[in-house]
Order: structure tokens, then sequence, then C-alpha cells
């Protein structure tokens, strides 16, 4: 497919690398030097001007684009330059937003503009932050087959009902149905068998139905009622924090928000009257201390900066809160969370680069590709991956005992309508069916890639 990137930022330049080994991608950008910069790293073509000027989009074959995808730091430049490429002839327009009032315009955008896809950053990091403070226990939690499927992250503490357990073990401790899927240990990455015991440290990704998997978190922790998060506050009062706190109130949990503006600050009082706003040096100990931040059940770091957003995490933590989640978004950063033990890392970065992929998937499908969602973890060293079985082939119908799955490969579930599927040796794959498999490589396109 042939696609066009506006915006050699982190998010366009993230797109590229991704994209490039299945699609024809053409960049543009008002800078020479980041477009000769991706274009040295990536097998890409690349234009250096202005995205608005229709000879610069004439040049880059946009009436032969099936999707254009605009992520300049500009919304404005962002929405316009996807009306004038729809105006000559792209198929899909993709436009990166940031501010809420645009978001309030989506519907309009999409059936009176034809701007097939609006993805705001900030509003998409604060629904992942409010999923992992509803389950305090999880570092982080995706979602599958329309929701259907959870995948959760959690690290196994000394002395859980976990540690020591055999996987083979587990349905029948638990009595849920659920499936340990990939675990970390150290360094090492594994996708475990049956006899693979949990120990203290380990972090495992588990899936299960929404239901199961709260009865999980039930499961594992007697005080699970008790770790509910209560309170947060939230360090930094930029978009993120404004729609994070909309999503508290809303779950019943006390929010305060310390911003150092004081301009924002009064922006955020007469948006949300039920937060308390906080004017303030968030990066200050001593201001930490006087607002009790420490006695807050969660805290999240939302400030403009992700090694302020680090230290004030690991504060929190040195001073027993029990639930921090950090934004960051420097992908060599993110890299450090293990070895500095942080909890929950939140990147609007990876975020809107996966959202844009899921719709470039989407619409792959519909040239015979079966991924329709993928998801990086663990530094990008595992895949999750959602399938669907389009045709009757050589593996539907076999029970999966008898088919001989590739080494560093789980299928991890199956959905099949409104039915979700723990798979075990005798269950077997049909057509329709959504299918979620981890894996340890890279690079699979279809469902058929990953059996010899």
């Amino acid at each position: 497919m042939d696609i066009i990137i506006v915006g050699c930022g982190k998010v366009g330049s993230a797109l590229a690398e991704v994209l490039s080994s299945e699609h024809n991608i053409t960049m543009i950008d008002l800078s020479e030097d980041k477009i000769n910069s991706v274009t040295n790293d990536y097998d890409i073509m690349g234009i250096a001007g202005n995205c608005l000027h229709t000879d610069v989009l004439d040049e880059a074959n946009v009436d032969k684009t099936g999707i254009f995808i605009a992520v300049t730091n500009s919304d404005e430049v962002n929405i316009l330059s996807c009306l004038i490429a729809r105006k000559m002839g792209a198929r899909h327009c993709i436009s990166r937003v940031r501010s809420p009032e645009f978001g309030k315009q989506i519907v309009f955008m999409r059936e009176e503009l034809g701007i097939s896809m609006m993805v705001n950053p900030d509003y998409n990091a604060a629904n992942e932050i409010a999923k992992v403070l509803r389950y305090p226990e999880a570092i982080n939690i995706e979602s599958f087959a329309k929701g259907q499927v959870d995948l959760a992250e959690i690290r196994i503490t000394r002395g859980s009902i976990l540690d020591g357990v055999a996987l083979s073990q587990l349905s029948r401790r638990l009595k849920l149905d659920v499936l340990i899927c990939a675990v970390q240990r150290g360094e090492e990455l594994i996708i475990p068998n049956g006899n693979f015991v949990i120990k203290a440290d380990d972090k495992i990704h588990i899936t299960a139905s929404h239901s199961a998997m709260v009865k999980f978190f039930r499961s594992i922790s007697a005080a699970y009622r008790e770790k509910r998060v209560k309170s947060a506050v939230l360090i930094g009062g930029g978009r993120t924090a404004y729609h994070l706190a909309k999503q508290l109130i809303e779950m019943g949990v006390k929010v305060k928000i310390i911003e150092i503006d004081e301009q924002r600050c009064l922006e955020l009082s007469e948006s949300l009257n039920k937060v308390n706003i906080s004017c303030a040096d968030g990066t200050d100990h001593d201001i930490l201390r006087e607002e009790r931040v420490y006695d807050a059940d969660a805290v999240v770091t939302l400030t403009g900066i992700d090694e302020e957003n680090i230290l004030l995490s690991l504060l929190a933590k040195k001073n027993g809160v029990t639930k921090v989640v950090t934004k960051v978004n420097r992908m060599s950063l993110i890299e450090l969370s293990d070895t500095l033990n942080l909890d929950s890392i939140v990147s609007p970065k990876s975020i809107t680069v996966n959202q844009i992929l899921q719709y470039v998937r989407a619409k792959q499908n519909s040239l015979g590709n079966s991924v329709t969602t993928l998801y990086r973890l663990v530094g990008d060293r595992l895949e999750a991956i959602e399938f669907v079985v389009r045709d009757k082939k050589e593996y539907v119908d076999v029970p999966l005992k008898k088919l001989k799955i590739r080494s560093g490969i789980l299928i991890a579930s199956i959905v099949r309508g409104n039915e979700l599927i723990i798979p075990r040796g005798d269950d077997c794959l049909k057509v329709n069916d959504s299918v979620v498999v981890i894996t340890t490589s890279k690079g699979f396109h279809d469902l058929s890639n990953i059996f010899d």
C-alpha cells in the first residue's frame, strides 16, 4: 500500500520504521535534515516541503495514496492537510489532534469532512492510565477482540499465592479459566509450558476474559477490595491530566492535581470543579510532603519532562505509595523501567503509534492480511498479535495438539462470536475466529506463519 506520513517527529519516525517493511512510504516534513535522517535510516522516499502546498502533495503522488497520516505538532496543520489530501484523491486520512475542542467534533469531521480517524494521544494515554488504576496489581493491561480478551502484566511478589505454583496447577488452584502466556524472569523472556513454576519477582503476562480477570485479581489478593484506588494525585496539569481527572472522578476516585502554572490552574479549576487543584511546584520535595502526596493510594507523574516523571515516581515509591504510574515517551528511558523497578509506564507516543498501526492493518485485511491488532511488549521483545481466520485453511478444524506450532509461540485465546476459549489440546480453530498469539519472534503477517 502507498502511505504518506506528514511530520518526522517521534511518532512519524516510529510509524515509518514499522511500516516501511510492508508498504511504500513517503514522508513529508519542512526540515530537510529530518527528511535526510529518516530516508537514510529506512527504505522510504522523503520530500522536504510544506504539506499544505498542493505541488508538494502532487510530488508525493497523493492521488495514488491508500492512507495519508498527518502527525505534525500542529492540530490545525494536521486537519487541513488531511482535508487537502482527501480532496486530491487520498482514500483514507488520519489526523493526530490534541485539543479537547477538536475531540468533540470527531463525528462531524469523519462524516462531513472525510477524515477517517482522529487520534488524541493525551486522551488515549489517560484511558490507559485509568485502566491500570482500576487494577492496582497490574503493571499494564491491553485488550483484544473488541474488549472481549484482556492481557495483563503482573509482578509476582514474595508470599503471593502464585509463588512456587506450576502452571499446570494454576486453573485448578484458582478455579478460573486463565492462561499465563509469557514470563519475564530477570533478562530472560520465556513462553512457558505446563511444567513451568512461577517464582517471586517474575513478571507474568496473563490472558482472560474481563470477568475472569477481575476474579483473578480477587483470588490472588485477599486485600483486593482494600487495594482499590480511592485517592490519586496527578503531578502536572496538562491535557492528559485533564482527561484522566474526568475519568477518575466518574470512577469515584478523589483527585488532586498539582500544577505550577497559575493560568493553567485557573483553566483546570473552571473545567474540573470536583478536582482539588493546587498551584505549586510538584517537583519540590517539601511541597509534596506539604500536599500530603504520599498519603494517596496512587500517584501519576505527568510533567512534560520524562526524567522528572521518573524521579518523582521513584520518590513516591520510596515514600510508600502503593500504585505509581509514570508518563514516559523516550524509548531509551522506557527500557530503564525494569532496572529502576518502576510500576507502570505509559507512553502517549507508543499508544498513538499502535492505534494508527491497528487502523492500517484493518485496511490491509481487505487485501488479505489477517492481522487486526498488534502490541509490542517488554521493550519490543514480545508481540501479542490478533489474527482473524478468514478462510478454511489446512489448520482449520484440526485439534491444536495435532498441529506443529513453531517454538517461541503460544496461542493465548480464541474468540468465537461472544465465546472466549482459553485453548487446550482438543480445541480447534474455525473460520471467523479471532485468535490471539503471543510470540518472541517478529514479522508474522498471517496465522499460517505460526505453523511448521
